[in-house]
């Protein structure tokens, strides 16, 4: 595959209206670049608002974006992942309808099913938000 990929649903176990990840822009040994734009039908949208839990998942996704893309390269199956905690969790702005979203994860540890990173996600240049997650990869699709 090359980067950026725009057909991001075969590499992530969720589907619409669930998907919170566009495109995959990068991926390298530590980490992975994901945006995404928010559409006024999107599930976690309120008053034009695109809610925490939006913002979360997002996070999320991007981390499943970028498992997905590695099983492909590796021939293997996209696996499900299951969000085991989330520390320091931290909103400085709520993003728009229309408002493009860039997120990048960085790999911190990984050990057999367990993966730990740290992600970001931006709107223009400024911080929306940041977390640092634990997901357990579950069994395969």
């Amino acid at each position: 595959m090359t980067l950026p990929v725009e057909n991001i649903i075969s590499l992530i176990p969720q589907k619409p209206p669930f998907v919170m990840v566009g495109k995959l822009l990068f991926t390298d040994e530590t980490s992975t670049r994901s945006s995404f734009l928010i559409t006024g039908d999107n599930v976690f949208v309120k008053d034009n608002i695109f809610q925490e839990a939006g913002l979360l998942e997002n996070m999320a996704q991007t981390g499943a974006l970028r498992a997905g893309y590695t099983a492909k390269e590796e021939n293997k199956p996209v696996a499900l992942g299951y969000i085991g905690a989330v520390r320091d969790f931290e909103i400085y702005s709520l993003p728009k309808v229309n408002d493009e979203l860039i997120t990048e994860i960085t790999i911190e540890n990984e050990v057999f099913d367990v993966t730990i990173f740290s992600g970001k996600v931006w709107h223009n240049k400024d911080l929306v938000a940041k977390c640092t997650m634990t997901v357990f990869k579950g069994n395969e699709e």
